[in-house]
């Protein structure tokens, strides 16, 4: 019986961080999703400030002029990042029409985000 415990206990302190990093695993599909509806939303005549509780979510959606601009995002709303994030703002700008995903370094950890442009060039992306 105590042995049972003891195998059952480790079998917890083991599979415990595995399966929580795995629930943890965001939905590329649900991220790409909600980007498309936004940019499909902007492209129909709405606009960025229309989509400013985006960016209250998990994972928040931001939403970027070219000049690298941020229209709506959680804490950096009317910031320029082309100057002081260079390198993020270099990835992001890769946005098209189609959409697509990019990587890049903040604050030590690898970020993946899916960017998508407006017909009006505006960048709306989401990510982890």
């Amino acid at each position: 019986m105590k042995k049972a415990l003891v195998l059952c206990l480790m079998m917890v302190f083991i599979f415990a961080p595995a399966l929580s990093a795995f629930a943890a695993e965001p939905n590329r599909d649900a991220i790409k999703k909600r980007v498309d509806e936004i940019v499909t939303g902007i492209n129909s005549g709405k606009t960025a400030a229309d989509f400013t509780s985006a960016a209250k979510e998990d994972p928040y959606v931001f939403i970027m002029k070219t000049d690298g601009t941020m229209l709506v995002h959680p804490m950096m709303t009317g910031q320029n990042i082309k100057a002081g994030m260079e390198p993020i703002y270099n990835a992001l700008s890769k946005a098209d029409a189609n959409g697509t995903w990019v990587t890049y370094e903040w604050q030590g950890k690898t970020k993946n985000t899916y960017v998508r442009e407006t017909k009006d060039g505006l960048i709306v992306g989401s990510g982890y």
